[in-house]
Parts: structure tokens; sequence; C-alpha cells
């Protein structure tokens, strides 16, 4: 997973689909998370037919499988799942889609779960600013990314709410809104 959120994308896809084709379309966790971990990774390069292929059977894996309990830390659960479908259909640009699965996955996560909901969110500020909504979508940011412990603000949720920024017209990122959101970004993050 490391790839998607450091780089180089194209390792993220490659490892996703090596582990995928060593499944061999077996309805398991591990397929259902390498295909969606594929999925993802396609949406954010770009690739978006062979992303929502991979979408698919992502949940046809998942909806196939056995599911162990969800707070068994080798478990794929159902909001994990949403988790990786949040980003691919984030980067693909559907975003009604995007904040459906954000929703449904952000209900199944309880309170203080690490920093996937607070990825949840910031894939949401990213639907924000794809829809032009320079102001909710860098507040969103920027509160997520303070509701987080400094502890725990890794550079993924900083790359993550750095993506908001990117993703406006360069002819707006002067704005009051986005000038805040850099300068909350800029704070120290955590050593994790």
């Amino acid at each position: 997973m490391l790839p998607y959120y450091y780089g180089p994308l194209d390792s993220a896809i490659d490892l996703a689909r090596q582990a995928r084709l060593l499944n061999r379309g077996r309805p398991t966790a591990t397929g259902a998370l390498a295909t969606a971990a594929e999925a993802r990774a396609l949406a954010r390069r770009g690739n978006a037919d062979e992303a929502r292929t991979a979408i698919a059977q992502a949940q046809d894996l998942f909806d196939r499988c056995r599911h162990g309990p969800a707070d068994d830390a080798w478990a794929f659960p159902e909001r994990r799942l949403y988790l990786y479908l949040s980003g691919a259909y984030t980067y693909l640009g559907d975003t009604t889609r995007a904040r459906a699965v954000q929703q449904q996955a952000l209900l199944l996560y309880p309170d203080d779960t690490g920093i996937d909901p607070a990825l949840l969110n910031l894939e949401e500020a990213i639907c924000l600013a794809q829809e032009r909504s320079l102001s909710e979508a860098c507040q969103l940011a920027g509160r997520t990314y303070l509701q987080v412990p400094e502890a725990h603000r890794t550079s993924i949720l900083g790359f993550r709410a750095q993506d908001v920024i990117g993703i406006l017209p360069t002819t707006v990122r002067s704005a009051r809104a986005v000038r805040e959101l850099g300068e909350i970004l800029a704070l120290p993050s955590g050593s994790m």
C-alpha cells in the first residue's frame, strides 16, 4: 500500500495486480483487498475503464467471501472496502458514488479508529474541490487535518490534504481559503 501514498504509483498498480493474480479469482478477503487496491490506484492514474472493471470485481469478490471480525488486523471488513472504493470513485471524478461510499464507511467506523475516517473526509474535500466548492473543500480539509492528534498527522494525511489544493485551478490557489489550508498543512506533522 505504501507506493499508493508515497509512489511510484505504477508500483502500487503492479503490486496490487500481482496480488490479485496470485489470488486467481477466489472469493477471499485478500483477493477483494488486492482488487480494490488496484482499482484505487488505477483511478488515481487516470485509467478509468480499468478502474471501473476492478471496482466491480472487488465488490463481487467481497460479496462472495467469508468475513472475519471487523477488528481483526488481518481482516478486510466492509468499511475498508468502502475506503478503497472512496479513493477509486474520488479519483474517477464520480463524486456522487464517492460520497455515498464515504458516508457508508464512516457509519461503520467506531470512534477513534485511526486515520481512515480522516482519509475519507479528505476524499470528500477532494470531491468538493472537483466540484469547485473552494471554501468548503479547504475548510473541510483543514478541519479534518487539525482534528487528527498531532502524533498521527502523518505525511499520508498531508499528501491527501495537499491533493485538495492540487485539484483546484491555479487561478484560485491564492484565495484566502487555499492560503489558510496551506498554513495548516505547514504545521509540524507526526513522526509515525
